[in-house]
């Protein structure tokens, strides 16, 4: 399917917003609260974590609203190279943690160990 996801998607937001309301606009107060201009982290950082954290989690209409957002922020593409790379060490560090985890719970299921 290649239309899976398109950015016009980003359009049905009003609908969606509609058909939940309360959920929609708390959210909605959330979002908005974080991307604040008058916080401690500057918008371009804030944008730049955004960006990381949609890499991260693979959300391609994050992706879009960020990069943009990222963009009128005043963030460079080396600074956009950096955040991904930054986000893709931390992913796969976390892996590495899983896999630790991992190991703990194996031994455990075949009753090798008492962790």
């Amino acid at each position: 399917m290649s239309d899976y996801q398109i950015p016009d998607d980003l359009k049905a937001i009003p609908a969606l917003i509609a058909l939940a309301p309360v959920e929609a606009n708390a959210f909605l107060a959330f979002n908005h609260a974080v991307e604040r201009k008058d916080g401690l982290i500057p918008p371009k950082y804030r944008e730049l974590i955004s960006l990381a954290v949609a890499l991260t989690t693979q959300c391609a209409y994050c992706l879009d609203v960020h990069t943009a957002q990222a963009a009128r922020a005043g963030a460079s593409r080396e600074e956009l190279a950096e955040a991904a790379l930054i986000a893709a060490a931390v992913r796969a560090g976390g892996t590495l943690g899983h896999a630790l985890l991992a190991q703990r719970l194996f031994e455990r299921h075949r009753g090798e160990g008492t962790g």
